[in-house]
Order: structure tokens, then sequence, then C-alpha cells
């Protein structure tokens, strides 16, 4: 089994796909006809998507945390630093993880709120 997509609501899906784009370097992919224009098909990998789509008044969940609600994602350890520096050319700030690991990883909040977990590929090992 793998994830086929995964759907984020947004009050500005274009500037929220845009954001994406710029951090983490994931394509735009064909939308079908019948599907909202201001929806955006992102491609993460392996056949996995990223649905951004627009709701007008839409709000995050405050419960956006290490321990609440947040996405997590495996980048390769070389784009590490990229995407830090990404981050703090839009002033974005990246958060420390509250527990520590044996690798590394680190968070942030994009801007509508959500969490977001960047974790290092190269040097994962499944806790015990």
């Amino acid at each position: 089994m793998t994830l086929a997509h995964l759907t984020i609501a947004t009050q500005d899906s274009a500037a929220t796909a845009r954001f994406f784009q710029e951090i983490f370097d994931w394509p735009e992919v064909h939308r079908p006809a019948n599907v909202d224009l201001t929806t955006y098909w992102l491609d993460i990998g392996k056949e996995q998507q990223v649905h951004v789509l627009q709701v007008d008044g839409f709000e995050v969940s405050p419960f956006e945390k290490e321990f609440g609600r947040h996405f997590a994602f495996f980048f390769p350890a070389a784009q590490l630093v990229t995407i830090r520096e990404r981050l703090a050319e839009r002033n974005v700030e990246v958060i420390p993880p509250i527990r520590p690991t044996p690798f590394e990883r680190f968070f942030f909040q994009d801007p509508n709120g959500y969490m977001f977990e960047v974790i290092d590929q190269d040097k994962f090992v499944q806790e015990k």
C-alpha cells in the first residue's frame, strides 16, 4: 500500500501551491478537466500527490504541532540545507524538534499555519 494523495485546504490555493513548489520542488501535475481550476495537484514522488484545495473561510486547526497534527516528509540529506535556506529566504522559522532522534529533522509552519516535519531520509532509522 502507498499513499495516493493528501488534500490540504487553504484560502489561497495558488499561493500555497507556489510555496510548496518553491520550498520542496514539487512540480504541478495534470488535473482532470472536471476539477476546479483553483485546485492544484503536486507530485511529491513515487506516484503520490498533494492536492491543494481552495476553501473560502477555511482555518487551520490550532493543534498543528510536533505532538499534534503535522505532515512529515523524508528528503535526502543533501536537500535539507536547501530547504532550510529557502525557508529562511521567506522568513519562515525553522522549529527544532522537542523529542531528540538519532537522525536530523526539523519543523516549520507554512503560511497557512500547517505544521511540516522534514526528516533526513539517509540517516533515518526506525526507533525502538
